[in-house]
């Protein structure tokens, strides 16, 4: 397998976001979908906690935590954005699986953020799993870690 250049990785705060939601969202296996009221409604109506969303002091937690264990790693940050209901991070990190990469970082924010926090405590705080997709351009790169770090304002949405 060859190493891709970057990864870029999204993951969503507990309980946003659900299949079926009304601004899209991505089927495990078969990408993108369009909004689905039903699937939605039905999937909010079985979560087991109330939804919790990152106010700012949380967004710095994860995002300090994030950069500690880039920085642990030695892996190469070219962009992070912590947003209220979601992240996301591109970086480089050879010789590490994509999905392990994604789980370090949100055992870390998870770890930072539930020791600074009484409510993020015996709850989960993200969604499962999370979205990764391989950049193998330097363009590539370029391109996503200028909408994580530009686009996602632009586009008049909440932090």
């Amino acid at each position: 397998m060859q190493t891709p250049y970057a990864l870029f990785m999204t993951w969503t705060v507990y309980g946003t976001h659900l299949p079926g939601d009304a601004s899209g969202w991505r089927h495990r296996t078969h990408g993108p979908k369009l909004p689905q009221p039903m699937l939605a409604a039905w999937h909010r109506n079985r979560l087991k906690h109330e939804v919790n969303l990152l106010d700012e002091e949380m967004r710095n937690v994860v995002n300090q935590a994030l950069c500690d264990i880039i920085e642990f790693r030695q892996w190469v940050l070219w962009a992070v954005a912590v947003r209220s209901n979601h992240v996301h991070v591109v970086l480089s990190a050879p010789r590490y699986t994509p999905r392990l990469v994604r789980d370090q970082l949100k055992a870390k924010a998870t770890l930072e953020l539930r020791k600074k926090y009484v409510i993020w405590m015996e709850r989960p705080v993200w969604t499962a799993g999370g979205d990764i997709q391989v950049l193998d351009s330097e363009s590539d790169v370029e391109a996503c870690a200028r909408y994580v770090d530009v686009a996602q304002d632009r586009m008049g949405r909440k932090p």
